[in-house]
């Protein structure tokens, strides 16, 4: 069986995706959030990090788990209860967490948004979604009817976990000016610099109801394609990355939230 350590992995991943670079919120402790004995022999991936996640990536026999919302995503929090749970069984079964969140998003290669608009059919061309001086998102320019957009949409987060709801659409429109920013996407910010950018079509993840209320004034459509499934993308190319770079096997391990 193929091995290499957790130290050489990381200091990889911490490079390739600008770990100390791309700011990000406090809960997120981008980079090895857990180490294990040192040696890592397979790989698991996961959008979230939960008990059914971890007890099955023991199961497909991972020691190492890739993770895009990480161990401390819930805030500070004391070692006990169903935090502990996931602690000891991690620790017990020796399975070091990895988790990489914005610096993913914002991937030129193996980001959730460039891969997104790959799957979409779209070609991006630029930035978009700014945080803290860094662009998370991408944007572009096409000729699209956007319910055929809201269609494909809807094909992607069905195949990946999860469900596909829009704001209004008025009938025959086309989108011309797109962006997206995954996750939970929309927000106050995208959906201004939506509409300084003359962005027509916003696709995201989630967002809160009064985004799909505020989209048709802006003269925006906002496309809500799942937060979890919108962010599988991201996880699962970095895993495959570190199998194919580090010759071990990797897993992908479904956990699909409903959102």
């Amino acid at each position: 069986m193929t091995t290499t350590t957790l130290a050489t992995i990381a200091q990889h991943l911490d490079a390739m995706l600008r770990i100390a670079e791309v700011p990000d919120y406090p809960n997120a402790l981008n980079g090895v959030q857990l180490a294990n004995r040192g040696v890592v022999s397979r790989v698991a991936a996961s959008v979230d990090i939960s008990r059914r996640v971890i007890e099955r990536t023991i199961e497909v026999g991972a020691n190492l788990l890739i993770v895009h919302h990480g161990m401390f995503w819930g805030g500070l929090q004391p070692i006990r209860g169903t935090h502990y749970e996931r602690i000891r069984l991690l620790m017990e079964n020796d399975v070091a967490v990895y988790s990489a969140h914005l610096p993913l998003d914002a991937h030129p290669t193996f980001g959730n948004n460039v891969l997104l608009a790959r799957e979409l059919g779209l070609a991006s061309s630029g930035g978009f979604a700014e945080y803290k001086g860094s662009t998370i998102g991408v944007r572009g320019e096409t000729q699209i009817e956007t319910t055929l957009l809201v269609e494909r949409a809807r094909a992607f987060a069905t195949t990946h976990g999860g469900s596909a709801r829009t704001s209004l659409i008025e009938p025959g429109r086309l989108t011309r000016r797109w962006a997206i920013c995954t996750g939970a996407g929309a927000s106050a910010e995208t959906l201004a610099e939506a509409a300084r950018e003359e962005i027509d079509t916003l696709i995201v993840g989630e967002g809160p109801h009064w985004t799909a209320v505020d989209a048709p004034e802006a003269g925006v459509v906002v496309i809500y394609a799942g937060h979890y499934a919108t962010e599988t993308l991201g996880v699962s190319a970095l895993a495959r990355h570190v199998a194919d770079r580090f010759d071990i096997p990797w897993s992908f391990v479904e956990a699909p939230t409903g959102l």
